[in-house]
């Protein structure tokens, strides 16, 4: 019987037509609770299915039988609280008007096939459109909500290849990083894996083709994913398609006067002409419109007119309308290089106070410049984006990135102050940021970096290219704390490779050593152990010259490692004899350093010496701190991610085996 009336109740919430946030505002009921009505999970009282009857225009007197019997029907015990699920859908848009067949066809397509793709020109719709069908979807999929914006043909962002938008999938699901493999293959084979035993709706935004979304597609289950995408995906087999075009003009005028909050005297028809009939462009005309309430739509056209505005003008004349503040704001925000921004990178881009750009940031979405699809989170469509970086100066750019630069810098010195790094990165921040988000937590400040990472990424990748040396070498180094916790030792050789010129630009002996030997244990850590060498040697003479007998101690550490894999166990001790030597000003790099010079004279037979090399540093460890150890590589806490001390390389010689005499 529940089943039954959670059944009526969701076909009054088709009959209103209106989202589940939009609904739970009307009855005076939070979302969730709703969402559990209408799944069944839970009884709702009284008051509130009358409520649903009266938005849905219907008598609530024949489910009150209906609504007696299951509140009086006997209980089942409560099963165990389900893991709380993902729900990263954007904002349902506010107007939402037209597009009533396209969204008829999406709506029923989610009850007969798992994949539907929207396609169409850039700003037609596809994600309003789909995002409002999945609001309306959410009840009927409790199993997860989620959404990932692919950047197939966003201005200035490489797109999300299929293997880092499989990571952030799995992700979302709560799959811990660990549990994540590295192909592409595996990872698809554990997506289609995960969501065969949920009932989840999948939101991929911004395809660039079918390539591009392939290994995102469900297998068997019950899960339901929605592709838009400015191309056709013909290539995919199965795929319910859903092509838009631009609105007709009688829904176009529909829009237009919805989003303008109502009728004005003149031709709206001048203005949907210049509009294209797009949508977005639909909606920036008509919220200048609303916020000057003395205006007629002959002055709107006559705004339009200037200049013989065609759709992209439309953008233009709403900048006209922005004081000096926030259009500097706006055309800033255009050469931002990932996906979004908070206030703090916001304030840091503008170099201004973070009051100030919180309160530039609303005025921008009020006017439908800017979007905030999550709390504090801000973002620009695509077109608006367009506009955004033809309007910024060309002077603006490099001090702008310059500042977001240094601002992801402080970040990750926060974050480094958290975890042990043998080896010192000799970081510096030019210009420190107007304000910092509180990392003083281990939890908030990692929090931080992965909800950061891909804008870290993408301003590594545009300070290379506009050769903003000091940010390019900060962020190469410090992506070693991310991608030792992450495993992705590929892409941190990468980084450390092209930001190499600009170490050498920046002339700094210990930034350089860093970088080298920071370069030199990731070849160590895939097997180039030949170029490995080389990057060690050249850090150790650099570390040398400065007199860092820490760092030029644990560099000679890495570089025996090289010759006791390679069985050159002579070398080896020789370099550990001279790293031995040194006397560094640490305990535990003393420690480690004769630890590794017992062990390598036991593989050579010297038994004497190697014992008595151990005892020493069996009784010096006995006397280090819990601390210490970690530094040591005994860490078991699993909060200090060092590359100091890399592990056997992935495909390294078989080492010799040690004497038994």
């Amino acid at each position: 019987m529940r089943e039954e009336l959670a059944g009526r109740l969701r076909q009054l919430r088709d009959l209103t037509g209106r989202s589940l946030r939009e609904l739970a505002r009307d009855v005076h009921v939070s979302s969730s609770s709703l969402s559990r009505y209408f799944a069944g999970q839970a009884v709702p009282p009284w008051p509130t299915v009358v409520a649903l009857c009266k938005a849905a225009g219907r008598d609530p007197r024949p489910l009150r039988e209906l609504w007696e019997r299951v509140k009086d029907g006997p209980q089942t015990s409560a099963a165990p609280a389900a893991p709380p699920v993902r729900n990263d859908l954007p904002h349902d848009i506010s107007a939402f008007t037209g597009r009533r067949a396209e969204l008829d066809v999406l709506l029923s397509a989610a009850r007969s096939t798992s994949v539907v793709a929207i396609d169409g020109m850039g700003g037609v719709g596809k994600s309003a459109l789909a995002v409002h069908a999945a609001h309306r979807l959410t009840a009927g999929f409790p199993g997860g909500q989620l959404y990932l914006d692919l950047h197939g043909f966003t201005p200035g962002r490489k797109r999300v290849e299929p293997a880092e938008a499989l990571r952030v999938l799995l992700a979302a699901l709560g799959l811990p990083p660990g549990r994540i493999p590295d192909g592409v293959a595996e990872r698809a084979a554990l997506w289609r894996s995960e969501l065969a035993t949920r009932r989840a709706i999948v939101l991929l935004d911004n395809a660039a083709d079918a390539d591009h979304v392939r290994d995102l597609l469900p297998g068997a289950g019950q899960s339901f994913v929605v592709i838009t995408s400015r191309r056709r995906m013909v290539e995919l087999d199965g795929v319910r398609p859903i092509s838009l075009d631009v609105l007709p003009t009688e829904e176009a005028a529909e829009l237009f006067v919805e989003s303008a909050g109502g009728a004005r005297p003149g031709d709206v028809g001048e203005v949907l002409r210049r509009c294209g009939n797009l949508p977005l462009a639909i909606r920036v005309a008509a919220a200048r419109l609303r916020h000057r309430p003395a205006w007629t739509l002959d002055t709107l056209v006559e705004r339009m007119r200037e200049g013989e505005l065609a759709v992209s003008d439309v953008f233009e004349m709403s900048l006209r309308q922005l004081d000096p503040a926030q259009r500097r704001m706006f055309g800033l925000l255009g050469l931002v290089p990932g996906d979004d921004v908070d206030a703090y990178a916001a304030a840091a881009l503008a170099g201004i106070p973070l009051a100030n750009a919180r309160s530039l940031l609303e005025d921008l979405v009020d006017v439908h410049l800017v979007q905030e699809p999550a709390a504090g989170r801000y973002r620009m469509h695509d077109l608006l984006r367009q506009a955004a970086r033809a309007d910024a100066t060309a002077a603006d750019r490099v001090p702008a990135i310059a500042r977001l630069g240094d601002y992801y810098l402080s970040g990750m010195l926060a974050v480094k102050e958290l975890v042990e790094i043998l080896i010192p990165l000799p970081v510096t921040v030019a210009q420190p940021p107007p304000a910092l988000p509180d990392l003083s937590g281990f939890d908030t400040a990692v929090a931080w970096m992965d909800a950061e990472w891909v804008n870290l990424v993408a301003a590594f990748s545009l300070a290379v290219e506009l050769r903003i040396d000091a940010t390019a070498v900060g962020l190469g180094q410090f992506a070693s704390i991310s991608h030792a916790r992450r495993g992705g030792t590929a892409q941190l050789r990468r980084w450390l490779e092209i930001s190499m010129p600009a170490a050498e630009r920046l002339g700094e002996r210990r930034v350089l050593a860093s970088h080298r030997y920071l370069l030199g244990a990731v070849l160590m850590r895939v097997g180039h152990l030949q170029e490995a060498a080389a990057e060690l040697e050249a850090a150790r003479v650099l570390m040398a010259a400065e007199g860092d007998l820490v760092a030029e101690a644990i560099t000679l550490l890495q570089l025996a490692e090289i010759r006791l894999y390679t069985c050159e166990t002579e070398g080896a001790v020789e370099l550990l004899q001279q790293a031995a030597a040194l006397r560094p000003p640490s305990e535990a790099v003393r420690v480690r350093v004769r630890a590794g010079l017992g062990l390598a004279m036991l593989q050579l037979g010297q038994l004497g010496e190697a014992r008595e090399v151990v005892s020493e540093v069996i009784e010096t460890a006995r006397g280090l701190d819990r601390q210490t150890e970690r530094m040591c590589g005994t860490c078991s806490a699993g909060r200090h991610w060092a590359w100091a001390m890399p592990g056997p390389p992935s495909t390294s010689p078989s080492r010799p085996s040690r004497s038994t005499g």
